[in-house]
């Protein structure tokens, strides 16, 4: 992705959907691909990621890595929030790897420090579709990823995410999109 579409990112962020529609669901009533262990972050995959992004716990070390900002705290109505959003946009490819996440999501706290709370797994769809057997869903260590349709909060293009809660425990599923244990309420904007 072109540094073009990190402006249609931070701007389209607010056009977050919060409807159902669209999202890949595994079978056997397993919620949003894999297994959902409410509120529970234990489990290899969390564990890898808490591992892989612990060195991000400073916002600062993830932008020296190559993450940009949102400008928007993602909220929803009556479902918790996801927070703020810092995209790597050279890793939106075909590829996912526990160790280098697309996006990292912080809660801000009312100190004014952010606060690391998931990692955001993201393969759009036309890489994904170009690489792989026709009808293959993305997965990562055994969880199946969400398809999101198009335009959406990185752009117009659909993808398949996984959020991961990894550092912030999720009483609706350790891979849910919105926790209700996170608030963009203490959120001022900017950086």
């Amino acid at each position: 992705m072109k540094l073009k579409s990190l402006a249609w990112m931070i701007t389209a962020v607010a056009l977050v959907s919060t409807s159902p529609t669209g999202t890949a669901r595994a079978t056997g009533g397993q919620a949003h691909g894999g297994q959902a262990h409410a509120g529970d972050a234990s489990g290899p995959l969390p564990s890898a990621v808490r591992e892989a992004t612990r060195r991000f716990q400073d916002p600062n070390v993830a932008i020296a890595a190559g993450y940009a900002q949102s400008d928007v705290c993602v909220s929803g109505p009556e479902k918790g929030a996801m927070g703020i959003h810092y995209a790597n946009l050279s890793l939106f490819d075909d590829r996912l790897d526990v160790e280098n996440p697309e996006v990292l999501v912080y809660e801000p706290r009312k100190n004014g420090q952010l606060e690391l709370v998931a990692a955001e797994y993201i393969t759009p769809a036309a890489a994904w579709q170009a690489s792989n057997p026709p009808g293959t869903q993305p997965v990562l260590n055994g969880h199946l990823l969400h398809f999101v349709n198009g335009p959406n909060r990185y752009g117009p293009d659909a993808f398949y995410e996984l959020h991961v809660w990894a550092w912030r425990g999720n009483p609706s599923g350790t891979f849910a999109d919105w926790n209700p244990k996170v608030s963009c309420a203490p959120w001022g904007g900017g950086s």
